[in-house]
């Protein structure tokens, strides 16, 4: 299931349209073509639904306009991740290897596939977050910093009593520390992620850097986050969205250009 927003036209839209009607949303003429009436409709709709409004109709739009629909109604639209190859997101990332991102890209969005976060700004947020976490496009260790470790103190330490992300002993700091391409910290995010996922991460935290695993855990990370996400991208504010995954704004001016460069890159449907 890909999106379908202005510009789109045919049967489908159609459906649409009919249905916007029947709950009280019209979108003027019933004609096959996702105009500004449409989007006018669509946007009430997701309003009146609690939904993010944005005037585009995906899965989750979807699903609430034709709840008892199975499978849901189909949507010809090209799918936004098959835009996502090596070479346009090489673009993106400029001093990485190609080799790197032909080796891990399809385990990215296979990860993103399963949790149907195929749009543009959900592919662009989780290709710019790799850019900020993991730049080599290869799911990786933490690194020692001054942010995670005291001068003179054990690696990580500063992570050992972090509550906030479920440590509290001696050592948790070291054994949780960031990896994968998300760079996942932390027993409460390793648990939680880990379970969703079928995965003991809380006892084998280094598995998140198997690439595979890895492509899901950043998609799960970002699901949970999804609509804060795209809440911030409707406003154009990168640091928000930043903040969303990493706390903080460390990374963002790689964030921030992978993002853009991606808009240039990557159409929308």
């Amino acid at each position: 299931m890909t999106d379908i927003a202005v510009g789109a036209t045919g049967a489908a839209v159609r459906r649409i349209q009919k249905r916007l009607e029947a709950l009280g949303f019209s979108p003027g003429d019933i004609d096959g073509k996702f105009g500004l009436g449409t989007e006018a409709a669509v946007l009430a709709f997701q309003r009146a639904s609690g939904l993010l409004a944005d005037g585009i109709v995906g899965a989750r739009t979807l699903a609430a306009l034709f709840p008892d629909a199975k499978p849901p109604v189909a949507i010809a639209c090209p799918d936004v991740l098959a835009h996502c190859t090596p070479i346009a997101v090489s673009k993106m990332f400029p001093v990485t290897p190609i080799g790197h991102i032909k080796s891990h890209l399809p385990d990215v969005l296979s990860g993103l596939a399963g949790d149907r976060l195929t749009d543009r700004p959900m592919a662009l947020m989780a290709l710019a977050t790799i850019r900020a976490e993991t730049e080599g496009f290869v799911p990786i260790d933490e690194g020692r910093s001054r942010f995670n470790t005291s001068p003179n103190g054990d690696a990580f330490d500063l992570y050992d009593f972090r509550t906030d992300i479920g440590n509290n002993a001696k050592g948790d700091g070291a054994r949780l520390k960031g990896r994968g391409f998300v760079q996942l910290t932390g027993r409460d995010n390793d648990r939680c992620i880990g379970a969703e996922l079928g995965v003991d991460l809380e006892k084998n935290p280094a598995r998140a850097n198997e690439s595979a695993l890895a492509g899901r855990i950043l998609a799960r990370f970002l699901l949970r986050k999804e609509r804060a996400i795209k809440e911030a991208l409707l406003d154009h504010d990168c640091r928000a969205a930043r903040r969303l995954v990493n706390g903080g704004s460390h990374g963002l001016d790689r964030f921030t250009d992978a993002f853009e460069r991606g808009l240039d890159l990557v159409p929308e449907r």
